[in-house]
């Protein structure tokens, strides 16, 4: 028997006051229900039905090829937007999952837990409820005496001695896919909002089938994420949860309240990550390095026995055993050799720097191409952009660009070459050169005095 998920994403979640769709809504840059799309694929799911609505094209893209989509033109509650899959999915045989988009902490544990409840225990229904110390706003589980569900009443509905009951619904239900669409049609729209609720199908499946409760203690796991209060939350239980894993697996965190590491990030063991440190994306890094204080990495590769400090390096590769900082920016496919040395105040956008090159202070390295043991001096710049296009510097191995330079592109400069400091270069420099591109000094005796008569006229 196979297993399916069907997300409800459709929601424009208005408590988030942004443009996005809730579920779009990033949490460690990365979109919440992405979260949620990734652990369903580690999980026993087969597939995955998302129900989409509000500027649908965002999740299209995000997820295309990944999922199937059903469309909730009109959003009249969840379970008119589980009744927006039945063209996809009434013909199946399984156990299908339904989860909230705005719920990034249900993990695949969770997931493969519930689902094997459901069927250990036989029931046609399974409710995932947890206990909330403040229930407020969330449904809440009705039981009868014998501790069997009998219903969820949403909070606003609740009486007052329904309210003071801990056990709320998540939102999360498992049902035998067969039996899912038999009921649907059953649902009534609730006068007071309008809706179809899906929380009805608990009582007009008790009848006749098997409904049963999956009790997640964890109930930190159950929350959902509804304005950016929540979603700061939400960040403070995952960045504690990664930052424990990677403790645990031998990365050295300096005061790790103070690091965020983003859920797709890899760190090998042997890593020392220093406080004030933000890391996002699919980064990688590796054995030996050491990332921060104060630095900000994304998307990046970072190898062994890199250290990087004070500086912002995005969707760049670091070779090892360079250093890169402090306040150095590293950019749109910056690839940095072996044994670099990227200093203060220094620029890398679309490069790449051989072994052993520096560019140790104020500096801008731009759509370049650098061979070995290149010196950049300070100020030394490649000029890149004629104003219209972006041209290309290509520069040899072993060559001193000496304080000040510019090289205006398209340039090229070749093996042991020499360039003179202040110069601005606008021709192919050959192999061995030594280059002079400056005008002649020229000294005017007794010239300053009147600068300074001038001056004085003017006091």
């Amino acid at each position: 028997m196979k297993n399916y998920a069907i997300v409800l994403a459709a929601g424009k979640g208005t408590r988030m006051k942004t443009e996005l769709p809730k579920c779009a809504f990033p949490i460690l840059k990365k979109p919440m229900i992405e979260y949620i799309v990734e652990n369903i694929e580690e999980s026993v799911v087969d597939e995955t039905v998302c129900v989409i609505g509000y500027q649908r094209q965002i999740f299209e893209k995000m997820f295309d090829g990944r999922v199937n989509f059903a469309y909730q033109e009109q959003q009249l509650g969840t379970g008119h937007a589980v009744m927006a899959t039945k063209e996809l999915m009434a013909n199946k045989r399984g156990t299908t999952i339904i989860l909230l988009g705005d719920m990034p902490l249900i993990d695949a544990k969770i997931i493969n837990r519930a689902i094997s409840y459901h069927r250990d225990r036989g029931n046609d229904l399974t409710v995932v409820t947890s206990e909330f110390d403040n229930p407020k706003g969330y449904g809440r589980i009705i039981r009868n005496e014998y501790r069997n569900i009998e219903a969820i009443v949403e909070h606003i509905d609740c009486t007052d001695e329904q309210k003071r009951i801990k056990e709320i619904n998540t939102g999360i239900y498992i049902v035998n896919n067969s039996d899912l669409f038999k009921v649907l049609d059953s649902i009534q729209v609730n006068e007071r909002k309008g809706e179809y609720y899906l929380t009805d199908i608990v009582e007009i499946m008790k009848k006749d089938y098997v409904v049963g409760t999956f009790v997640l203690w964890d109930s930190i796991k159950a929350m959902g994420v509804n304005d950016l209060f929540s979603v700061s939350v939400a960040e403070k239980v995952l960045r504690e949860q990664i930052n424990r894993t990677h403790m645990l697996n031998g990365v050295s965190i300096i005061n790790p309240s103070t690091v965020t590491i983003g859920h797709d990030v890899k760190i090998e063991s042997n890593v020392i990550i220093y406080p004030n440190t933000y890391i996002t994306g699919p980064s990688v890094i590796k054995t030996g390095a050491k990332v921060g204080p104060n630095t900000e990495l994304h998307t990046s590769i970072v190898h062994e026995n890199v250290y990087i400090k004070h500086s912002i390096v995005f969707d760049s590769e670091i070779h090892a055993n360079t250093v890169i900082g402090p306040f150095a920016h590293l950019r749109n496919g910056a690839n940095i050799g072996e044994n670099n040395r990227i200093g203060n105040f220094v620029e890398i956008k679309n490069s790449i720097t051989g072994n052993d090159t520096k560019a140790a202070h104020l500096a801008y390295i731009g759509d370049a191409i650098t061979g070995n043991n290149v010196n950049f001096g300070c100020g030394s710049i490649t000029v890149n952009y004629d104003g219209i296009k972006k041209h290309k510097t290509i520069i040899g191995n072993d060559v001193f660009i000496g304080c000040n330079t510019n090289l205006i592109a398209p340039i090229n400069v070749g093996d042991n070459v020499f360039i003179a400091a202040g110069s601005t270069v606008t021709k192919n420099i050959p192999k061995g050169a030594l280059a002079i591109a400056r005008n002649k000094q020229i000294n005017k005796a007794d010239y300053a005095k009147n600068f300074i008569r001038a001056k004085d006229d003017q006091k």
